[in-house]
């Protein structure tokens, strides 16, 4: 096998993909500093998602209701309250009730800390609710990001594991006839090209790229915005393993490769199950600005650095390849910021790593500068000019 870098191919674009605001999150803070509690909740609100009090009378009583995968997010805000609940499961008769509610006793324990859930009549409920003067924005934001991300992440898993039964049917889009097979294509060509790697690297001996092949790979499917269900849970919880550096080296890339080769025996239909269009609430990525994704870059400067001195391009390549990923992954981040990341990762698709390294470097130094492409208006980079 040739030694050149993976291929990337950026997904096709999701819908209603909701999107942070971040000029309201200011005029959030400066009201409920001024003790504008109303003001200060409703801008937050249109910080987590600008869609969702469109056409609503903002001066009445607020009443939203709004999926976020097959849970359902219901908030209400009157003058002197905020509350939000979350339906999204039922115990049925074939339920395993005892482990379920055990399971739900240690969730409200850990890892809640603001909502709590609830049993009422057989159906399990995500609530919350405060006085309006408490309702400070961070606690606002937090709340709603917990309640919509483990709602979202514990129905499949205890459908799966307890045998409970959804609240409601996800409100779902299908993907389009030619976006189905397009998005299988490419499912499948990372998997193929997972294969083929893993193999190269054993064969070579080069065991810890063993952990850089499979989380590139694992990552390349997970940001695709229309992964979903048992699939996403999945692969969430192994990206989360293999970056924990808790855990032995070794025991990560193992238990890496053991899992993509359970997800390379899938069938398609067993994949593509999971991959549909999703309504959502709120993006279950952090919000990033240009100041956040410096400071995300400065974690890197010493280990790239280090790489550029030794002249170990093909080290420099796999790291910076993972961690443009792992950002959009991480965040939530803006179109130009994105479009940056998938150019690079398209460019160097298929390169030798002594003729990648200079292009992913300048974007890298994009990042860490607070520039973007857009700021350098199409000029070479530094690293680009160096290199020649």
């Amino acid at each position: 096998m040739k030694n050149v870098l993976p291929k990337f191919q950026r997904p096709i674009q999701g819908i209603d993909e909701p999107r942070t605001e971040v000029s309201h999150w200011d005029k959030a803070m400066d009201a409920y500093d001024a003790k504008n509690y109303r003001t200060a909740l409703i801008e937050t609100i249109n910080y987590v998602n600008p869609d969702l009090l469109v056409g609503k009378d903002t001066n009445a009583d607020i009443n939203l209701i709004r999926s976020q995968g097959s849970a359902e997010i219901q908030v209400s805000i009157t003058s002197d309250t905020f509350s939000v609940k979350a339906p999204f499961l039922k115990a049925i008769d074939t339920t395993n009730k005892i482990a379920l509610y055990r399971k739900i006793a240690e969730v409200n324990f850990n890892p809640l800390t603001l909502a709590q859930i609830h049993l009422k009549e057989n159906t399990l409920w995500f609530e919350y609710e405060s006085p309006i003067n408490l309702c400070q924005p961070y606690k606002v934001y937090d709340v709603l990001r917990e309640i919509c991300v483990y709602a979202d992440d514990y129905d499949d898993e205890f459908v799966e594991r307890y045998k409970a039964d959804f609240y409601k049917e996800s409100n779902v889009t299908p993907l389009a006839g030619d976006e189905k097979e397009q998005v299988w294509q490419q499912i499948e060509s990372i998997l193929n090209e997972y294969k083929a790697y893993s193999s190269f690297f054993k064969e070579k001996r080069w065991d810890a790229f063993q952990w850089d092949i499979t989380v590139i790979s694992l990552l390349k499917i997970v940001n695709m915005p229309y992964v979903h269900g048992t699939l996403r849970t999945k692969i969430q919880e192994y990206v989360h393993n293999l970056f924990n550096n808790q855990i032995d080296f070794q025991h990560r890339i193992d238990k890496g490769i053991n899992f993509m080769q359970q997800l390379s025996s899938k069938s398609k239909e067993d994949i593509m199950k999971d991959i549909y269009h999703a309504d959502a609430f709120i993006s279950l990525k952090w919000r990033s600005s240009v100041q956040i994704l410096q400071d995300d870059a400065k974690k890197l400067e010493a280990t790239v650095n280090k790489y550029v001195k030794d002249g170990d391009n093909f080290s420099l390549c796999y790291f910076l390849q993972y961690n443009f990923l792992y950002i959009l992954y991480n965040f939530n981040v803006e179109e130009i910021h994105k479009n940056t990341i998938y150019e690079v990762l398209e460019k160097v698709s298929g390169l030798e790593p002594q003729t990648a390294a200079p292009k992913l470097l300048d974007t890298y130094y994009e990042f860490l500068n607070g520039k973007t492409k857009k700021a350098l208006g199409g000029n070479k980079g530094f690293f680009a000019k160096l290199f020649g």
